[in-house]
């Protein structure tokens, strides 16, 4: 416990607002969970729509660290911080700052062959959350979260 608390004090100070806000946003993800589908849904973007995949350079330290904040937190969490919390958490996050994100939805079979449901994030070309294991699923649904910045067709690669 001494150690966490240490290596908690070591990390910067804009990265502990940003753990902060990733358990905020954690817990409101878990919240929206507990809600009909139908009712959240609207909140997550344009159904079955994508962002564009152009890498956006200035936007990938952004991207790195809410992908840190949100896998770091969700471990600390006294609630169910799966795939579906951690990437509607993300995607919170990343429209704050202005970030597109699309959110997947998809549906497979575990390994013992039963049903099993699976939710991921990506930002132009990066996953955000929930890359492990994505390929094993169908899409389903997806639900793009377009922004207008102003910055259109501003691509960096």
């Amino acid at each position: 416990m001494i150690n966490k608390a240490r290596s908690f004090l070591r990390i910067e100070r804009q990265m502990k607002i940003m753990l902060f806000e990733a358990y905020i946003y954690l817990a409101w993800a878990r919240i929206l969970k507990m809600l009909p589908f139908s009712k959240v849904a609207p909140s997550l973007g344009e159904h079955m729509e994508e962002t564009n995949y152009i890498p956006k350079l200035h936007e990938r330290e952004t991207l790195l660290q809410v992908s840190q904040a949100v896998h770091m937190m969700s471990r600390y969490t006294f609630w169910e911080s799966r795939c579906l919390v951690k990437a509607i958490a993300a995607l919170k996050m990343l429209e704050k700052r202005g970030v597109e994100s699309t959110l997947y939805l998809g549906t497979g079979k575990d390994e013992n062959g039963a049903f099993a449901a699976h939710a991921w994030l990506r930002s132009g070309p990066y996953y955000i959350s929930g890359a492990e294991g994505m390929e094993d699923y169908t899409v389903v649904s997806k639900f793009a979260k377009k922004l207008t910045t102003g910055n259109e067709g501003e691509s960096y690669g």
